[in-house]
């Protein structure tokens, strides 16, 4: 049992809970009542942390979150991760794909990345992708996604269908496959990128979350991250610049519309906790 685990739960707490009968009204608000309880003791024990995890939460997040949950409980649950560049979006949905992976959670993850648009024929006309942008090329534009496929395909999986979406190649072809990435439909659906940030998409979030990162912090990631693309320093300082504009205009200005702001620089081990204490938490039925 890790350190937070152990901290948060008491003996007693770790025997199982009779599990109610959730498909009934009354079975759906003693989950919520459990769950609210048990999200304040997180956030409390958050505020200790020497680097914590929630920045912020907006005051009625979880009365909003839970009221759905009691009243349209079928449908999965939707969260969007999103946050400028290099704030650690991508890190995150690393560390949960491993969590996934480790303790077969319900979860599958869709990166709003696969649905740039196919641009091969722009990148051939201009000889390279870093061409294309500097004559101008908007990349992270609204209009350089397919917004209405990806509403469609997260509406599909919110109502349990599995769906097969595009692959954005990231090799500077510019080029994409259509129906290449199966995603099942599962209990909880993390859509991450800054796509999801979108007026097209964003409303249709249970749990919206923003990573958030100063820009010193940001701006060493990402030539680091440059760096082991061999990409050259000078062309990676352009493109940090490109990508700081296109934040502030394009992904800032959501973050007021996000239930929970999450610190881009929170230790992951510590966030592996936090998932497997919610993980716990979550799991604690027992049949009659």
């Amino acid at each position: 049992m890790n350190a937070l685990i152990r901290d948060l739960v008491e003996n007693k707490e770790t025997e199982k809970i009779q599990k109610p009968n959730f498909d009934t009204r009354i079975g759906r608000e003693f989950l919520a009542f459990y769950l609210k309880t048990k999200f304040k003791q997180i956030i409390n024990y958050d505020k200790k942390a020497k680097k914590n995890l929630f920045l912020q939460v907006k005051a009625d997040f979880m009365e909003n979150f839970l009221d759905r949950l009691i009243n349209n409980p079928k449908r999965k649950i939707l969260i969007s991760i999103t946050g400028e560049s290099a704030s650690g979006k991508s890190t995150i949905c690393s560390q949960i794909q491993k969590c996934i992976e480790k303790n077969n959670l319900p979860i599958s993850i869709v990166n709003t990345d696969n649905y740039f648009n196919d641009i091969s024929d722009l990148i051939k006309k201009y000889g390279t992708f870093d061409a294309l942008r500097d004559a101008g090329y908007d990349v992270d534009s609204p209009l350089n996604f397919q917004l209405d496929l990806l509403r469609s395909d997260i509406e599909k999986l919110a109502c349990g269908e599995d769906v097969k979406i595009p692959q954005y190649l990231v090799n500077g072809t510019g080029v994409s496959i259509p129906e290449a990435i199966e995603i099942k439909s599962k209990k909880i659906i993390v859509v991450e990128g800054m796509a999801a940030t979108y007026k097209e998409v964003h409303d249709m979030f249970d749990i919206k979350i923003y990573i958030d990162l100063n820009n010193n912090t940001r701006k060493r990631r990402f030539l680091e991250r440059a760096k082991v693309r061999n990409q050259d320093h000078e062309n990676a300082l352009k493109h940090w610049e490109y990508v700081c504009a296109a934040g502030k205009k394009y992904v800032m200005p959501a973050k007021e519309n996000c239930d929970i702001i999450a610190n881009g620089e929170c230790n992951l081990e510590y966030f592996t906790q936090i998932l497997e204490y919610i993980n716990l938490i979550t799991n604690n039925f027992c049949e009659v």
